[in-house]
């Protein structure tokens, strides 16, 4: 089939890109060149909004990892209505409400995150394509999701910032006592979960996440990645939601409408849908593949200044209250 990434060279959708042109899938994916797309991948060079542009396009499936705001999904729609089988919306495990009233999470959970803009917006386009029958939409609520160049922590995950501070010895911080339930999933193994979905009459008009069996409390997500650099794990601050969320407004919607909540998710929806969806890859095996990722491309070794200066902040206002 002709597969259309909005966005495919991101986080999440350049595993799920690559796994399905392995599947024999043609492949194009839309991009203003400021991320190289693979030679075997056809580049569609335009504005994601540009319907010029994307109307020249033909594709069977569209999956649009780039959709953050309400014009997004009209503009696809505008675009692709009658014209295309599947339609895959990659919104976020974030619309569920907070805090959550029960676990395990499923597709059915209250929604209606309060704290988080981001998901409030995710919510607005799921409820508009729901509100248009005649497009045939598969929605897809990712949960924190990671590659090769991700670490996971509470304040930046991309890049090298995290795993830096970490072999410095500089201190990092969790959320109360860091002892909630997180899911992680491995993006190689989120695309298994994709593929399944591509090209499923049945998937038409539902909604799927796709998360790992495996919660880990944030204080041996550190652990582990400290294990898995080979040093020893530095001071890790414990620190109160309310204060994090009274000192530094930010936080408000990154950890008490996210990171701070127990994620803790029912897959056997996806899991009926696509038989062979496993998430085989744990944490610990995730996160070592990282540092050897990074371990054999030291120039990508970059970090972030400001994700850097908010750590040293945070930690600094703790220490002095």
């Amino acid at each position: 089939m002709k597969i259309l990434f909005i966005g495919g060279t991101g986080n999440i959708s350049t595993d799920c890109a690559a796994l399905l042109h392995q599947r024999g899938h043609e492949i194009s994916v839309v991009t203003r060149g400021n991320a190289p797309v693979p030679a075997t991948y056809q580049a569609v060079r335009a504005d994601r909004r540009d319907q010029v542009a994307l109307a020249g396009v033909t594709a069977d499936v569209v999956i649009n990892f780039l959709g953050y705001e309400l014009p997004d999904v009209e503009t696809d729609y505008a675009v692709f209505a009658g014209k295309i089988r599947q339609y895959i919306f990659i919104s976020t495990a974030m619309v569920y409400a907070k805090p959550h009233r029960y676990l395990p999470i499923t597709e059915t959970t209250p929604l209606g995150n309060l704290f988080s803009d981001y998901a409030q917006k995710k919510l607005a386009m799921e409820q508009w394509l729901a509100a248009h029958p005649d497009f045939p939409v598969t929605i897809v609520r990712p949960s924190h999701t990671y590659s090769c160049r991700w670490f996971p922590n509470v304040v930046s995950s991309a890049g090298w910032t995290f795993p830096a501070r970490i072999k410095d010895g500089l201190p990092v911080f969790v959320p109360n006592d860091g002892a909630n339930p997180w899911t992680l999933t491995h993006t190689t193994d989120f695309a298994v979960g994709l593929a399944g979905l591509i090209g499923n009459t049945a998937a038409v008009g539902e909604t799927f996440h796709i998360t790992s069996d495996e919660a880990l409390p944030w204080n041996q997500i550190y652990q582990l990645t400290a294990e898995a650099l080979g040093v020893r794990l530095p001071v890790v601050e414990r620190i109160p939601v309310d204060f994090l969320c009274e000192q530094f407004s930010e936080f408000i919607e990154g950890i008490r409408g996210d990171k701070a909540e127990p994620a803790v998710f029912d897959n056997s929806k996806i899991k009926k849908f696509v038989p062979d969806f496993v998430c085989r890859k744990s944490f610990t095996a995730g996160i070592r593949e990282s540092v050897a990722w990074y371990a054999a491309r030291p120039s990508e070794k970059t970090t972030n200044p400001k994700a850097n200066v908010l750590f040293d902040e945070v930690i600094a206002a703790w220490r002095a209250r």
